[in-house]
């Protein structure tokens, strides 16, 4: 992975990254479980705090902050390889004729991922906005709210979705 030329400052990082050739290979609730798992297991070993993500069909956003420079490139890496390995094993075994329909000799991401620097709290909106209403706008649900495997569930009640979550607004 290439180190992101951004990655020297203490921005929040809004990153995107998407299933190689934009398949819906997060159409599984369990290979959604396995991203969102993956993402609070590599906060945790990294100690890094995320202000939200949004787990859809066949892209990931996130909102990461690390306490020092340099991070954003290993995490990616990181959470990519990691949630790349369980999914490609829960294709092979639960969901076997499903991996044979779309290629599961495939790659499960894209080798690379977008980051955005979030330099103030109108601009770290602006991208939450924009990341919670990714399910509303592609038919999911009706409310941001309603999608299990996002942020916004915890922006709007508070309640618990799986990672561990930071406010900074």
């Amino acid at each position: 992975m290439l180190k992101q030329i951004y990655d020297e400052g203490l921005d929040a990082h809004f990153v995107t990254f998407a299933c190689y050739r934009r398949r819906r290979l997060l159409d599984h609730d369990a290979a959604r479980v396995i991203v969102v798992e993956t993402l609070r297991n590599r906060l945790l070993k990294q100690q890094a705090q995320c202000y939200g993500f949004v787990v859809m069909p066949d892209h990931v956003h996130a909102v990461i902050w690390f306490p020092c420079a340099g991070k954003l490139s290993s995490f990616m890496q990181q959470w990519k390889q990691a949630s790349s390995f369980h999914i490609q094993r829960l294709f092979r075994t639960a969901l076997w004729k499903y991996s044979e329909m779309i290629g599961g000799e495939d790659p499960v991401w894209h080798k690379r991922y977008y980051d955005f620097n979030i330099f103030s709290q109108k601009k770290l909106r602006e991208k939450l906005e924009y990341m919670h209403s990714n399910p509303v706008r592609a038919g999911l649900v009706r409310s941001a709210e309603e999608w299990p495997y996002s942020s916004a569930k915890f922006y709007e009640t508070g309640e618990s979705v799986g990672v561990p979550v930071v406010c900074p607004l």
